[in-house]
């Protein structure tokens, strides 16, 4: 196992040899949070923002659902902090909760301000929508379903309008740099781009904003992107990690079999979906009192139950009852995707089946960003600042992105660190004497174990053999040098699999978004965040309160 904390950089290199481009802050994320961060960043200094694929490539992009914030007049920021808090399984840190409630309306109105094109009703008033977990309405969305998609191209229009803001499309960052000579900063990555090869960019900060891990599993919602690059890079780096055994789920991905997991939007429920079984009969009462809008781990592990009850392979949605024409009113993307597999939400019953939706954990940091090593943040996806606890509250994704890729921002100008400068690195990397690597059955074989036993139920002795492959795997896969994106997402991949697996494994209770069969009920004693550094072989216990602090001696 070892090989897992003690691969410091994935490639040979000597920076003498590579061209070296130079920037205040440095942004790797074209997300909601990388993108947000970056405008503000720019207000204070030159920002280089990379995009391992296309600038508008990210799970902002897909995103249906919308932005949770509470701007409307019978709402209160009161009101989503107790939702939010309800949801999170008791592992929320109460402080950034309320942060994000209070801070969340001023965003909103930002977007608009920016050209932000929403759904009103016919007052004018923005459309708000109701999701699982809210007891209000409070969802902000555009175009029905393609709130992610307008969220982006707002944002990306305003970044490439704004001075000092530049944006390196298909740029993979492989790792992270330190200042050097006894200084322990981050100061930069060492990048690599189809046409410039390798490449290093220096920089004052580094802003991690590159999303989750969704790839780790067969089954999930998340563009091909998402692979735990900066989750892995941060460990590398000796960054402090938590709540990595949280994945979420969401219950409703469209199943035909042969076909990617599309998300079918929590909304879909909002506006009065029922999730039924192949006897048309609905579960989910009896189950939960707000029924089919319970918190997904609720939902998810309902279906996870029924489906183990009575076998198959995926539970329906029915719309059925909708008044006609409100679905493709309501819901035009999907409409158009439902129709490309020959089903009409007006006559025919929705498969659906949990996936993989949003990684909870990620790199430790405090209300600002600040990871545990100086000169290092990160915000949205990649991060774990408390808000979610062991569930995520539908729809606070990317209102988190908004308000804490502004808060990094702030904070780095406020940290004022000093200019880097260039310096001599040379890495050698001992590689084994292994045969050619099948990355596809790698990647394929990993994501179906994780799948099969570091899901939704999950069981302690699985886990210990999911451990046992990932040593077989890392002994080949990451002792190896790639020269490619594929072969160092899968190290990625290898990389961040393995510390779910471990993380999972020292949780032994049932809590938030999974289920430890061999240990249903939650256990009171472990109500607190699991923080894990490249230096210690098993969990520490990290307060939410004494985190937020700590992670503080990052400036």
């Amino acid at each position: 196992m070892s090989i897992y904390r003690e691969r410091r950089l994935l490639i040979p290199f000597r920076s003498a040899l590579l061209p070296q481009i130079f920037t205040d802050t440095l942004v790797v994320g074209t997300g909601v949070a990388g993108l947000r961060c970056a405008i503000e960043a720019a207000r204070h200094g030159d920002v280089i923002v990379l995009a391992k694929e296309s600038v508008d490539l990210s799970n902002t992009s897909w995103a249906q659902g919308g932005i949770a914030a509470a701007i409307a007049r019978e709402d209160s920021s009161e009101s989503h902090v107790r939702d939010t808090l309800d949801a999170g399984g008791g592992l929320c840190d109460p402080v950034a909760v309320r942060v994000l409630a209070e801070e969340g309306p001023a965003e909103v109105s930002r977007l608009l301000d920016w050209g932000m094109r929403i759904d009103r009703a016919p007052d004018g008033t923005p459309a708000l929508g109701l999701e699982g977990g809210h007891h209000r309405a409070r969802i902000v969305h555009a175009d029905g379903d393609a709130t992610g998609h307008e969220l982006a191209r707002v944002l990306v229009e305003r970044a490439r309008a704004t001075p000092g803001l530049r944006l390196f499309d298909r740029c993979f960052a492989i790792d992270l740099l330190r200042a050097g000579d006894g200084d322990p900063r981050i100061a930069g990555a060492l990048t690599w781009h189809p046409r410039h090869g390798l490449q290093i960019v220096w920089a004052r900060a580094v802003v991690l904003a590159s999303g989750g891990a969704g790839q780790a599993y067969r089954e999930t919602t998340n563009p091909k992107v998402a692979t735990g690059d900066g989750i892995a890079m941060a460990w590398r780096a000796g960054a402090e990690l938590a709540d990595l055994e949280f994945m979420q789920f969401h219950p409703t991905a469209l199943y035909v079999a042969g076909a990617g997991r599309l998300l079918v939007s929590e909304a879909v429920r909002g506006e009065g979906a029922h999730l039924v079984d192949r006897d048309g009969r609905r579960f989910m009462e009896g189950v939960h009192p707000m029924c089919e809008l319970a918190p997904r781990d609720v939902v998810s592990r309902a279906i996870t139950d029924h489906l183990a009850r009575i076998g198959g392979s995926h539970v329906f949605l029915d719309c059925r009852h909708f008044p006609a024409g409100r679905f493709v009113g309501r819901f035009p993307g999907l409409a158009r995707m439902l129709a490309g597999f020959d089903i009409d939400p007006s006559r025919h019953l929705v498969p659906v089946v949990p996936a993989a939706h949003y990684a909870i954990g990620g790199v430790r940091s405090d209300l600002d960003g600040r990871s545990s090593i100086p000169g290092l943040y990160a915000c949205g996806e990649v991060a774990s600042n408390g808000v979610h606890g062991a569930n995520r509250l539908a729809s606070n994704s990317l209102l988190e992105g908004l308000v804490f890729g502004r808060r990094v921002a702030e904070a780095v100008a406020r940290d004022a660190h000093p200019d880097v400068r260039p310096r001599a690195v040379t890495s050698e990397v001992a590689t084994g004497r292994h045969g050619e690597l099948d990355l596809a059955d790698i990647r394929s074989s990993l994501r179906s174990a994780m799948w099969r036993n570091v899901g939704i139920a999950r069981d302690g002795e699985r886990l210990e053999d999911v451990l046992g492959m990932f040593g077989f795997w890392g002994r080949y896969g990451m002792d190896e040098v790639f020269d490619d994106p594929s072969g160092w997402e899968v190290q990625n991949l290898l990389t961040v699999g393995f510390l779910m697996t471990r993380a999972a494994l020292a949780r032994r209770e049932t809590r938030g978004t999974h289920v430890r069969t061999d240990a249903p009920a939650s256990d009171p004693a472990q109500a607190v965040r699991m923080g894990w550094s490249i230096d210690r072989d098993g969990p520490r216990a990290v307060d939410p309160a004494v985190a937020a602090s700590s992670a503080g001696a990052g400036r």
